[in-house]
């Protein structure tokens, strides 16, 4: 099944997690979406296989950076008419606290969104909202 029609059938459900399955690594990694009225909030459970320090324990941080940089994209695609896999120019990447041993959400806002680049800014968090574990800043190339 194409990206497109995946796309068209996930807005006909109202349900994202079949496009969030498209994405190979987005899988592996066990990323999940919730769709809470017009927002989209991404979903990394705690799994033992993306444990980095296993002392805290706390989440790898090339997972979290993973995990910040697929859920940027998922958001972008689903903002798209024509939709297709954006490319990442620039990634820019604040690690906050430690990524505890516990399921983390992402929250991603499209800045800015034009014909060739995307700006995407991203929260995570794990208890609260309002205590970030990292936050990013994406630009994505579109065409």
């Amino acid at each position: 099944m194409s990206l497109k029609d995946t796309l068209a059938q996930c807005r006909a459900a109202d349900d994202y997690s079949a496009l969030v399955s498209a994405v190979p690594y987005a899988k592996l990694l066990g990323i999940g979406c919730i769709k809470t009225g017009d927002e989209v909030i991404f979903t990394l459970p705690a799994l033992r296989d993306n444990i980095g320090n296993p002392t805290l324990p706390a989440i790898h941080g090339g997972v979290l950076g993973g995990f910040i940089e697929h859920s940027a994209i998922l958001q972008v695609i689903m903002a798209m008419e024509e939709p297709h896999f954006p490319k990442v120019v620039d990634l820019s990447l604040d690690y906050l606290s430690a990524g505890h041993f516990r399921d983390s959400f992402a929250e991603c806002r499209i800045l800015r969104m034009g014909r060739r680049l995307a700006n995407v800014s991203v929260l995570v968090w794990q208890t609260s909202k309002n205590e970030p574990v990292a936050s990013a800043r994406a630009h994505l190339l579109l065409s």
